[in-house]
């Protein structure tokens, strides 16, 4: 921020402080989360670890090459023999090696899938904890509001009881309520405190300021059906990817383990080369080199082959039926979020009906207790009736943009536009 030189000391001060508690916006936080996240780094490291297990695999099909060097003294005339030998070789046909590494490529492309899933749930997760200490702080104003207000009318209450014009029971009535409000207040503060350690878990490090919805948010329209939606997460949804990947790499596993029944063939190429007094002169200054192939065929392993196969068998079911088990809590997570989305719009519309009937409740009740038509205890529900209503009308606005960015993960489509999509509609200050 560029700060003119001929302004006072104060407004120096002012300029700086407000430049150091500037709001943040939930791309911001984001961002932090993006980069300090240990769930979302976890899951990367998972990914980079498959991806370099499919390479140790496809090791198997790649030439093989090391050098043995000996030294052999004999017991009779004590001559040395030192003896470097080189072994090539390179497989031919090995369907069992084959079929592992596109098992392990296929749960490397699973990882990767359920890494993608991990970033939308980090969105999410950003989300959630975002706008969970906005809903804290909103609770927390609302309740220090309340308590400021029956403040207030304890104060009006004794002033009048001292001028005669009241009972007793009037300002302890009043009292009471505002004890129980204090009451509330201190849980509000508890509740604050924990939603900011919630995002500071995700961000390494605690919010000053977060933008809040802008208080005319109005309910976001769904486009599509809810058919539309569960379709839509059937083919995108990350976690449904890499759970059909992981039955993918299973089927593999079973080709793999079948294949032990079957030869294998390869060409290797030896070179030895003898030095020493203990080489005889024929051989010596020699470098044979033996080029041939090798086929190896099994006859009888003791049944391992057998067992394997089965175990890789059950494990293909096994990953079918986790699956199925996905697929259908995918589709039931889609309906509710395209109910709870749907919910969201109508709730918003009646918290909004409820604080303006509230807030004309409160002003007809201040008036009618002014002219004596209207008792303590009627002002000090009103207060209460508009603090709760503004309180809903908050959590409501709070619940609907949540909904949206859920029914976006679970269809597999919560991606950063639509993180923006909600930050826009923040305040700007």
């Amino acid at each position: 921020m560029r700060i003119p030189v001929h302004l006072p000391l104060a407004a120096l001060a002012l300029a700086l402080a407000a430049g150091a508690t500037r709001a943040e916006d939930l791309l911001q936080v984001w961002a932090q989360a993006r980069a300090a996240d240990p769930v979302l780094r976890q899951a990367a490291a998972f990914s980079g670890a498959q991806e370099a297990a499919a390479r140790e695999a496809r090791a198997a099909l790649l030439p093989q090459w090391s050098v043995q060097a000996s030294e052999q003294r004999e017991n009779g005339d004590g001559g040395r023999t030192r003896s470097v030998t080189s072994s090539l070789s390179q497989p031919l046909f090995d369907l069992a090696a084959l079929r592992t590494w596109d098992a392990s490529r296929a749960q490397a492309s699973a990882e990767s899938a359920r890494l993608a899933a991990a970033e939308q749930a980090a969105r999410a997760r950003v989300a959630e904890a975002y706008f969970g200490l906005l809903s804290a702080q909103a609770q927390l104003a609302t309740a220090r509001d309340n308590e400021e207000a029956f403040a207030r009318q304890v104060s009006e209450a004794d002033t009048r009881f001292k001028a005669g014009l009241s009972a007793q029971v009037e300002a302890d009535q009043s009292r009471a309520y505002r004890e129980l409000a204090r009451g509330n207040t201190l849980a509000a503060e508890l509740a604050v405190a924990d939603a900011r350690e919630a995002l500071a878990q995700l961000t390494g490090t605690a919010p000053i300021q977060l933008q809040p919805l802008r208080r005319d948010l109005q309910a976001q329209p769904l486009p599509d059906s809810a058919d539309a939606w569960a379709e839509r997460a059937l083919q995108g949804n990350p976690v449904l990817r890499g759970l059909a990947l992981d039955v993918e790499a299973s089927e593999q596993r079973i080709s793999a383990a079948r294949a032990g029944h079957l030869p294998t063939l390869s060409m290797g190429v030896d070179t030895t080369q003898r030095r020493g007094d203990g080489v005889s002169a024929i051989d010596a200054g020699r470098t044979p080199t033996l080029i041939g192939l090798r086929l190896t065929v099994p006859l009888f392993a003791g049944g391992a082959v057998a067992a394997a196969t089965d175990r890789a068998s059950f494990q293909r079911e096994a990953a079918r039926e986790q699956l199925e088990a996905g697929r259908r809590a995918v589709l039931r997570e889609v309906r509710a979020q395209v109910l709870a989305v749907g919910q969201g719009q109508a709730q918003l519309r009646a918290t909004q009906v409820a604080v303006q009937a509230a807030e004309r409740a409160l002003e007809a009740t201040r008036t009618g207790l002014t002219l004596g038509t209207r008792s303590t205890t009627d002002l000090l529900l009103a207060i209460q009736t508009l603090a709760s209503a503004q309180n809903a009308q908050t959590q409501a606005r709070h619940r609907h943009v949540l909904a949206l960015l859920a029914l976006h993960q679970a269809a597999g489509s919560l991606g950063d536009a639509e993180l923006a999509a909600v930050n826009a509609l923040l305040e700007t200050r």
